[in-house]
């Protein structure tokens, strides 16, 4: 029939997965790389496939944790009645955990738990900064271990607190059986408690850490990788849009720092607001 292409010309479904593997390997090959999961599971630098497996996420936690410790202990080994230099920073750092969360959330009352907070907010932003920082470059809050594991403490020490202060018995039926409702909606209502109070807190506690902290690198990735192959690599007319992913790229920086404070404001605030609910005398 006339205008019908040969066989042997109309592209396979093997031939189209073959000049896409081949054009994605020629994009990595001139220096752009794409963004995946993958960068959150880089090689072992030691003790590979052991349960001390050792990798640049663990180094990057590593680093950040000594440094935030590096910056305590100096501020306060030698503490003076008028505070100055490293002093002066760590005591305003400090402050801004007692006032902004716990006087504000728990008042006088939960300055019991200032070196618990103090301790989960510089932790939780010593990770997230690191994604900014150059040669590290990876927020150590972007793999699940480090948000899971701090939720289970929080979800502990508001448990924990509200147990000692009312009682078990006490405690779980308030939690379970709010007062001022009918009984029959207790059918409907207990499930919901239990799921939103001792499930859904450390779940969601989890996730909104750690899927922050991946969607900022991801999206540093690409803009930064995408910029530097359009303006080194790329064709001459797509090096515009290189200025333009850079431009891109260092917004998205600028707006990870406030999300590496936001975000570790808000965990430390729940957990504070959790830790004040598990104690209300409404209990």
């Amino acid at each position: 029939m006339a205008g019908k292409l040969p066989r042997a010309s109309i592209p396979t479904e093997k031939t189209l997965s073959a000049l896409t593997t081949t054009i994605i390997l020629a994009a990595e090959d001139d220096g752009f790389h794409a963004p995946s999961l993958v960068d959150f599971f880089p090689p072992a630098i030691l003790f590979e496939g052991t349960l001390f497996e050792f990798n640049r996420v663990n180094l990057v936690q590593l680093i950040m944790t000594v440094a935030v410790a590096t910056f305590f202990i100096v501020a306060f080994r030698n503490p003076k009645i008028v505070p100055r230099g490293m002093q002066n920073l760590g005591e305003i750092a400090v402050n801004f955990v007692q006032v902004q969360i716990i006087d504000t959330i728990m008042g006088a009352a939960g300055r019991k738990y200032l070196p618990y907070l103090a301790t989960l907010f510089f932790f939780i932003l010593a990770m997230n900064i690191a994604g900014i920082i150059p040669f590290l470059n990876l927020a150590g809050s972007s793999v699940v271990a480090v948000p899971m594991l701090l939720a289970v403490v929080a979800w502990v020490t508001f448990n924990v607190a509200g147990i000692r202060k009312h009682g078990f018995g006490t405690y779980m039926k308030s939690n379970l059986f709010p007062p001022g409702v009918p009984k029959p909606v207790y059918v409907l209502l207990t499930p919901i408690e239990f799921l939103s109070t001792f499930i859904l807190r450390p779940v969601t506690l989890t996730i909104r850490l750690l899927a922050n902290m991946m969607a900022g690198h991801l999206m540093l990735v690409l803009f930064f990788s995408g910029a530097t192959y359009l303006l080194l690599d790329a064709d001459w007319l797509l090096k515009p849009f290189g200025l333009g992913a850079a431009a891109m790229g260092f917004f998205i920086t600028a707006f990870e720092i406030l999300i590496a404070f936001l975000q570790a404001y808000i965990f430390t605030l729940l957990t504070a607001l959790y830790i004040a609910g598990a104690e209300s005398e409404s209990h």
